[in-house]
């Protein structure tokens, strides 16, 4: 019976022990899955925590280049209506630069116009009383050439001025009165034949001298304003021709009245504001 009594007892510590290793272990797995779950949980964390970090960084990161993208949309804006305005003043300033050419312009056609009409004239009123091959009248932009072959003018090595010329010049002085606005001036030409006188040292002295009795026939014979004359001597250094050639040296000597625009009124037009 004692037998029997131990042997249970001894058969339930056995049982007994047996259920409390089996639930150790179970626990201790428990534990062990804990234990992992923490790790992995902080893991995570961590990770969660980087991430918080770096979103953090970004999120810095678009705001400042949100507000540089609005300073730059703040400074294009400006760009903008300050190249707007630039442009606005300069399409302005050519306006007003398309009215001044366009005045100038206006300004040049009427002088061609008036140096056609007065060449015309001039034209005209020779043809009608003298027919002359040694008179040549030429339109050259804005101006009126007259020119006269010595010949007609004077006599070799003279100043005096013939009296056929003086009919000539008549003719041409009716012209130059009609137009007040207009400036003549009067140039004498030779050849290179040298001259030396008295009275005349050189071939500047003689294409001087004609061109100023020309000047003086227009003042006082046909009262052309004086204020409106200019007497020039080219001497020899300006010929038509070759000086090798009788022919070309009679070209040569000559005299040419030009009529041209006052200058002053000219620039007076150039210093005009655009309107």
């Amino acid at each position: 019976m004692k037998k029997l009594l131990f042997a249970s007892i001894v058969l339930s510590l056995f049982l007994t022990s047996c259920v409390s290793s089996k639930k150790y272990a179970d626990l201790e797995a428990q534990n062990g899955k804990t234990k992992q779950d923490l790790v992995d949980a902080k893991a995570d964390l961590q990770t969660c925590l980087i991430e918080k970090d770096h979103l953090t960084s970004l999120n810095e990161l678009l705001k400042e280049d949100k507000s540089r993208s609005l300073k730059q949309v703040e400074n294009l804006t400006v760009l903008t209506q300050s190249s707007s305005d630039n442009i606005k003043e300069v399409i302005s300033q050519l306006s007003e630069k398309d009215k001044y050419i366009n005045g100038i312009r206006a300004a040049m056609t009427q002088k061609d116009s008036i140096n056609l009409a007065l060449a015309f004239q001039l034209k005209k009123d020779l043809a009608a009383g003298i027919q002359d091959e040694d008179i040549q009248i030429e339109i050259e932009k804005t101006v009126v050439y007259i020119s006269i072959a010595d010949k007609m003018l004077f006599k070799s090595g003279s100043a005096t001025v013939s009296d056929r010329a003086k009919e000539v010049l008549g003719k041409v002085a009716t012209v130059i009165n009609s137009k007040p606005d207009m400036e003549v001036q009067v140039e004498g030409y030779t050849d290179n034949v040298s001259i030396n006188t008295n009275c005349l040292k050189d071939n500047w002295d003689l294409s001087v001298a004609r061109a100023t009795a020309v000047v003086r026939v227009l003042q006082n014979d046909y009262a052309v304003n004086p204020g409106r004359l200019i007497a020039a001597g080219r001497s020899e250094y300006v010929p038509l021709a070759t000086n090798d050639t009788a022919a070309g040296r009679s070209t040569n000597r000559r005299t040419r009245i030009v009529i041209l625009p006052k200058l002053d009124q000219f620039f007076d037009i150039l210093e005009q504001k655009p309107e």
